[in-house]
């Protein structure tokens, strides 16, 4: 069974003192939308019934869970990020708690460790909640801030798949465009929320809720939601941490209220525009691409009644002699009482803290897996940290993420706008943006490990043609090549750094239906899927393209991890380490038979002492020094 990691620098150490590569997966997407009923965003909701909604049964059934648990243990990961939301621990209000909810979590936790992964926990959110477009946190905290969450989709608040989506038509609709759910952050629904969670003691003092700052309250029923199930497994030796919060929002924090803002595609919004439109005034904004909308036509106010907007209460902005619109403070969300704002300094850090503060209070050893806005200009981490932080920011490549398609002849790197032609540059290219992520870690003082929470790419890419094929009969690697070649790139590149990661992700529930995917917002990311079981009692039964995450790695060296490759096409996978003979454990490699179906040869210099149990090679070393290693296809 897996046991607690400890930092050493950069690096993981296990009890016997071997620095441990985590090489995971997210488990599992659909673990965003409850299961009963049935929350999947293909399918239409008002969301009346937060309250009572269950996510029992996210990832998957019980009687459902260790058969998956083995899948991925026999493709070689030993670490699991396993996904929980705010809203599936304290849907029903604040401080009341699902205790079935609790009991299933920490029961599927433990069958984890029985399955030999480590485990950190995920309080998972997108664009702060189901109810503004994503998931996370529970409908009643809209209420607390005075939002009507029944009003965010005629007020174009938010654009929300329940809302806008035909699942009777399926398929790709113009009402709810590709990849869209991510221009929520910009919407004022989850922007007024995020700036109210991290900047409401510093822009709204006023603003309470129960005698409490607004802000803070939220905070403060996060971190009680999560010191809930970290009280249900306390015990688990395997479970090493938390995540702070998936890719959190910052909100107009920092940002004038008249600069404009957009993303790929899509409206471009300044804080302004959100605080008019959310108070009921009709905008026109201009397009990324080209051209203007009208958002907000009918002049819908998001407000409840009696609730009155906070930070134009506290003289951000007003109406001008026409009645419309004005800036009356175009600094108010940089700067307090004449001093600019720092969000990382002023606002994350304490965030990070009370985080850290409220898991070791159950248990001391726990590991911090942070996170920043990735949307944020520094996307790094402030001093001083809590101790024993890892950074756990995320990495994609964003033009085979939102475009869903990779071609290696014609690519292109979104951080840096250049043309990628071939295997080579476009490798160079994950590794150049993977470094920029590791450099978060790196920076703070005495260094952190860097483990990337996410990584993946869309099996739906190429306009589904992987699907296609095999629904025609073509059950080979065939029709994942794009997929297989994609994904052996970025673990090439996580090779060459030594990075840990955990891939966005599986899920049990996916489907190749391009309405569903992987049960939210069209995603389609999970390395399984049911409509890929053409044989049972194969135990690749299920996965897409495998062969390019299923691959030889060092899970634990006797010493010092300092370099690893594999090459798909040959076979032959090498390692060096720095052996420190003072550690009595082995050196543990995964070595998946899908790459060595006729077995393997091993070449050691020095030599070593070996066996094999299964796909896992045990070596021991005696003598201090670099160990070469070569594995090579029988």
């Amino acid at each position: 069974m897996a046991g607690q990691l400890r930092i050493d620098g950069t690096e993981f150490r296990d009890a016997m003192g071997r620095h441990v590569l985590l090489r995971g997966v997210n488990f599992g997407g659909d673990c965003k939308v409850p299961a009963t009923p049935d929350g999947r965003t293909h399918l239409p909701s008002d969301f009346a019934d937060h309250r009572t909604v269950s996510f029992v049964g996210r990832p998957a059934p019980l009687d459902e869970i260790d058969s998956h648990l083995a899948r991925l243990a026999h493709w070689g990961f030993n670490c699991l990020r396993l996904l929980t939301t705010w809203e599936a621990v304290a849907h029903a209000g604040p401080g009341q708690h699902d205790e079935a909810y609790l009991a299933y979590f920490a029961e599927v936790c433990r069958r984890a460790g029985a399955h030999g992964f480590h485990v950190f926990i995920d309080f998972h959110q997108d664009v702060w909640s189901r109810m503004s477009g994503g998931d996370g946190a529970p409908g009643w905290t809209f209420a607390a801030a005075g939002l009507d969450f029944s009003r965010f989709d005629a007020a174009d608040a938010a654009i929300v798949m329940q809302h806008r989506y035909d699942g009777a038509v399926g398929g790709e609709q113009a009402s709810y465009p590709r990849m869209v759910w991510g221009s929520n952050y910009r919407r004022p629904a989850a922007a007024i929320m995020w700036t109210l969670f991290f900047g409401g003691e510093a822009f709204v003092p006023a603003a309470t809720h129960d005698g409490c700052n607004i802000g803070r309250w939220l905070q403060d029923q996060y971190l009680d939601a999560m010191r809930a199930v970290a009280q249900r497994v306390a015990d688990l030796p395997h479970v090493i941490g938390f995540d702070t919060l998936n890719e959190p929002g910052s909100g107009w924090i920092g940002r004038r209220l008249d600069a404009r803002q957009g993303l790929i595609r899509g409206p471009a919004w300044t804080p302004l525009d959100g605080l008019a439109l959310a108070a009921g005034h009709t905008r026109t904004l201009p397009m990324v691409e080209g051209g203007e909308t009208v958002m907000n036509p009918d002049g819908v106010s998001i407000w409840l009644p009696g609730h009155a907007d906070p930070f134009r209460a506290a003289g951000a902005w007003g109406l001008d002699g026409d009645g419309q619109p004005a800036a009356l403070e175009p600094d108010f969300f940089r700067q307090v009482g004449g001093r600019a704002i720092d969000l990382e300094q002023d606002l994350m850090r304490p965030f990070y803290h009370r985080v850290a503060d409220t898991i070791r209070a159950v248990r001391p050893d726990w590991l911090l897996f942070a996170e920043a806005d990735p949307f944020s200009p520094g996307h790094g981490f402030p001093a001083p940290m809590p101790a024993n932080t890892v950074n756990a920011s995320h990495w994609y490549d964003l033009a085979a993420l939102v475009t869903k398609r990779f071609d290696a002849a014609r690519h292109i790197d979104v951080r840096t706008r250049t043309p990628l032609v071939g295997r080579a540059a476009i490798e160079s290219a994950y590794v150049a943006g993977l470094a920029e992520r590791k450099a978060f870690g790196d920076a703070l003082p005495g260094g952190a490990p860097t483990l990337i929470g996410e990584c993946g790419i869309p099996f739906d890419m190429n306009d589904r043609a992987a699907f296609r094929a095999w629904a025609q009969g073509d059950h080979s690697d065939a029709p994942w090549q794009a997929q297989i070649l994609a994904q052996e790139l970025m673990y090439n590149a996580l090779d060459t750094l030594l990075l840990s990661s955990t891939q966005w992700n599986y899920t049990a529930s996916n489907r190749n239906d391009a309405a569903i995917g992987d049960g939210w917002n069209q995603e389609d990311l999970s390395i399984w899927s049911a409509d890929q079981v053409s044989d049972a009692a194969d135990p690749d039964a299920g996965g897409r393209g495998v062969a390019g995450f299923c691959r030889p790695y060092v899970q634990a060296a006797q010493g010092r991890l300092l370099h690893q490759r594999f090459d798909r096409a040959s076979g032959d996978f090498e390692a060096v380490i720095a052996i420190d003979p003072a550690i009595a454990a082995p050196t543990e490699i995964h070595v998946p038979a899908l790459h060595y179906r006729t077995g393997f040869s091993l070449t050691a210099q020095p030599g070593v002492r070996s066996e094999t149990d299964g796909q896992r090679l045990r070596l021991w070393a005696d003598t201090a020094g670099e160990l070469h290693l070569r594995i090579s296809r029988r």
